[in-house]
């Protein structure tokens, strides 16, 4: 079958040689500051010096100076074995709530379900699988999630969302959404790797799909993710890779290659690529760019347009905040916002983290204060849960004995166990009437409700 990555057919004239040579110009900084190991990547691909291009980014001197001799004994680790982080890396949401953000454009799967073209419910549900990397491209850490930590929306298009951290080492998290026409279940277990100035991100997990009106099960493997200028330059992120969605029910796919960032910025944000049938013939082109749309157009088994149609846009950007502090969406405010929290909201939702929260509210110093808090109840907690042989147990996902292979590395798997819409049902049918402020509820995801006795 064509390469979306070797040959292009439509694509060729828009892809640049000099990017698939080059991921980004790389310029060392180790001359003018004294350390190793260590590069600036503009993001734009420019000429700049390589010494103006270090001093650009969120970090005073001193601050990139002390955070270096902190973080350079990591180099080569995962980061999710690193000492405790300063919050002033961190944007106010976790892991569990970035989870939800696929969500902002279901509308794209209700279509999917909605389609009767087996290579049209590819492009519709690719399309949603390449739209939230706009959001994946802040430059913010989340916060990790605390052991029985959860996240619930239950107001956007119709849908259910439920995710909880299932496991802290290694760091874990299942989610389950689900409305009239699709179901959504995803485990998830990033793999990172320190580099010093930049950090690799490889997504080890499985994301499946399931369309309700024909029960088509749809398969995600993502590409991995890098972060260049963590310490010194501009800080950015670049997603260079495969995109494989793979329809497992009849073994069409969906391959979409999005290309590195090369010389003077060329193929940044590009997609390119193809949906194929199960003998691996080319059916829809399909090229964009994941910051702005997404388009498609039949082809020939070369790749080519087929003569007579015209390229049709499957997705593009809703409208941005302007000079938005976190790079939020109006989406990711709506994920963040107590006014969109359900009705008895779980006392274990991220909203609730007095961590999150004080950062949100611009209070930093209380933020790291409460995240140290936080941290330090979670170690307590593994010490007391050891010390009487207790194991702990999600509250709604079961461990399964299925394992699931991905590019990097194997994995267990969580399956959602319908216990929270029998809750949430419970709920909304009852004549509980809320009257307390929903922000004065304590953030309460621990298994035990007394340390004393450890």
């Amino acid at each position: 079958m064509p390469s979306p990555k070797k040959k292009m057919g439509f694509f060729s004239s828009m892809t640049s040689s000099l990017s698939m040579f080059s991921n980004a110009m790389h310029r060392s900084v180790n001359g003018f500051i004294g350390y190793e190991n260590l590069e600036v990547v503009n993001p734009e691909g420019g000429k700049d010096d390589a010494e103006e291009e270090a001093h650009k980014g969120r970090w005073k001197q001193e601050e990139r100076d002390s955070y270096w001799r902190m973080m350079q004994k990591y180099i080569g680790s995962d980061v999710t074995s690193m000492v405790t982080l300063p919050v002033i890396i961190f944007e106010p949401m976790t892991m569990l709530q970035k989870m939800a953000e696929l969500m902002e454009y279901s509308h794209l799967l209700n279509q999917a379900d909605e389609c009767e073209d087996p290579y049209m419910q590819l492009v519709y549900s690719a399309s949603w699988a390449i739209s939230v990397y706009y959001a994946f491209q802040r430059t913010w850490k989340p916060f990790n999630p605390i052991l029985g930590e959860t996240y619930e929306m239950v107001n956007h298009n119709g849908m259910t969302f439920i995710s909880e951290q299932v496991s802290h080492h290694p760091p874990m998290s299942a989610g389950h959404c689900e409305n009239e026409h699709f179901t959504y279940d995803v485990t998830s277990k990033l793999k990172t790797k320190f580099l010093g100035n930049s950090v690799d991100v490889y997504p080890v997990g499985r994301t499946r799909v399931t369309l309700k009106r024909s029960g088509v099960v749809l398969d995600l493997v993502p590409p991995p993710t890098k972060v260049h200028n963590l310490i010194f330059g501009r800080t950015w992120v670049d997603s260079p890779g495969e995109m494989i969605m793979t329809n497992l029910t009849t073994g069409d796919k969906a391959v979409l290659y999005f290309q590195p960032c090369g010389w003077f910025g060329a193929g940044r944000y590009e997609v390119d690529g193809y949906v194929y049938d199960a003998n691996e013939e080319p059916k829809i082109l399909m090229t964009g760019k994941w910051n702005k749309s997404m388009s498609y157009q039949p082809c020939d088994v070369e790749g080519e347009p087929l003569p007579g149609t015209e390229m049709k846009e499957a997705w593009h950007l809703a409208d941005t905040p302007k000079n938005d502090k976190y790079q939020y969406t109006y989406f990711a405010h709506k994920i963040n916002s107590f006014d969109t929290a359900p009705k008895k909201l779980l006392a274990s939702d991220s909203r609730l983290r007095p961590d999150r929260y004080a950062l949100e509210m611009g209070d930093s110093s209380k933020s790291g204060a409460e995240k140290s808090s936080l941290e330090e109840r979670q170690r307590a907690e593994k010490r007391n849960r050891e010390t009487k042989g207790d194991n702990f147990t999600p509250r709604w996902f079961d461990l399964t004995e299925d394992v699931a292979t991905t590019p990097w590395g194997d994995m267990e798997i969580y399956q959602y166990n319908g216990k929270y819409n029998e809750h949430r049902a419970a709920i909304d049918s009852s004549d509980i009437v809320e009257l307390e402020d929903v922000k004065t509820t304590e953030f309460n995801p621990w298994q035990y409700s007394d340390l004393s006795g450890e």
